[in-house]
């Protein structure tokens, strides 16, 4: 496993000059630790939140053309804990998948997750690897014939157009001739349905926010006063992106360890970004990284894609 104590050097590291920016901004992978992950399951059963819920239905609609891609001896790789409806169910229904392994930047989390998966998949080979997908890792030595690479929930509409292009690069690396890759992806749309589903009525996306400055608090001895700030989303139209954001609600000076950070009254942190394609917008993208797109499946509101993805030769 990652050690944790380098992830926590990394996390002051990049904090500090994340908040040093014009604007001030920090990377999305730091809204999920154990907490942040517990949130986020909360939140992807709000009603307003549709991309989980509409991804389930394509999973279980095609589920018999899911199977025949994947084949009878797989590895089913994910980026996530195990602890998704999801999983569950392709686990529970896929009897092609041999193995699987579950990679999660929150130990703690994978850790309770994937001990659940065992008990109710004593057949299955459980793999468990600690790790920040958004570098370079490495896989387990894995028994099946096939890989096949499981990154649901849109989060590749998180990075920038750089961070897609790298990031589908380092998977096909993961993989060779034959392999497969089951991405979500979320689809262009009204942009009123985009606002309700990052500004739930229960607040549960605010508070998944705001956990990132209780997270600093508690692991850099920092001194954010939670209630002078607020969480803030909306969509841009511009670079078709919806935009998480940490407002102040003040003019204020926060310490860091042993580093201040001043805040003027509305200025923000820019926490997560969540762009949305066009079918055709995403597989131009994957061919790019060494992928031929195979097949797409989507609802019938065209809310939501799922695709199979191979890697050439």
């Amino acid at each position: 496993m990652t050690n944790v104590k380098e992830m926590e050097k990394s996390f002051y590291k990049d904090v500090l000059i994340g908040l040093r920016s014009v604007p001030k901004r920090l990377e999305p992978k730091y809204l999920y630790d154990y907490r942040g992950s517990e949130l986020f399951e909360e939140i992807t059963k709000t009603p307003e939140y549709y991309p989980t819920r509409t991804e389930m239905r394509i999973l279980k609609k095609e589920l018999n053309s899911i199977s025949h891609y994947i084949g009878d001896d797989a590895a089913l790789i994910e980026f996530g804990s195990g602890s998704s409806e999801k999983i569950k169910f392709l686990l529970h229904h896929l009897k092609g998948i041999k193995e699987y392994v579950a990679i999660d930047i929150s130990e703690s989390f994978l850790l309770q997750s994937v001990e659940k998966l065992k008990k109710e998949h004593q057949h299955l080979y459980v793999h468990t690897v600690c790790a920040d997908y958004t570098v370079p890792f490495s896989l387990p030595s894995l028994k099946a014939k096939k890989k096949v690479l499981f990154f649901p929930g849109s989060t590749i509409g998180n990075f920038d157009k750089q961070e897609r292009k790298t990031f589908l690069n380092q998977m096909s690396t993961l993989l060779t001739k034959g392999d497969g890759f089951i991405i979500g992806v979320d689809l262009k749309k009204d942009e009123k349905l985009l606002h309700s589903a990052y500004n739930d009525a229960k607040q549960v996306t605010r508070a998944f926010n705001l956990n990132l400055l209780q997270r600093m608090n508690r692991e850099l001895l920092a001194n954010f006063i939670v209630e002078n700030f607020e969480h803030k989303a909306f969509y841009n139209h511009e670079e078709g992106r919806v935009e998480m954001h940490i407002e102040s609600l003040k003019n204020q000076l926060v310490t860091i360890g042993e580093e201040e950070v001043s805040f003027q009254k509305g200025e923000t942190i820019h926490t997560e970004s969540s762009y949305k394609f066009s079918v055709q917008e995403f597989q131009n993208l994957a061919k790019e990284a060494n992928f031929i797109p195979k097949k797409v499946w989507t609802d019938e509101e065209n809310l939501f894609s799922v695709h199979y993805l191979e890697v050439k030769a």
